[in-house]
């Protein structure tokens, strides 16, 4: 795993934890990241990540809306 070294205002105190759920959550709704990589770079397991998700209003169905459509006209 690469590790990245980022400084920070001394106004914002995050803590390490923090930073890393921001950042799978961002990377997850980008979709950069699947649900289980998203997971497992924020230190969790699928279902603890998936509720986390709600605290940063993501969808835990991360669908653009091109694939909802081809979807719907698969069906």
């Amino acid at each position: 795993m690469k590790t990245i070294s980022i400084q920070l205002p001394d106004f914002l105190t995050l803590e390490p934890r923090e930073i890393k759920l921001v950042l799978a959550s961002q990377l997850y709704e980008k979709g950069t990241l699947s649900m289980g990589q998203a997971a497992e770079l924020a230190g969790l397991s699928k279902r603890a990540f998936m509720e986390i998700l709600a605290d940063y209003d993501i969808s835990v169905l991360n669908y653009d809306p091109e694939e909802i459509e081809n979807d719907y006209k698969n069906a």
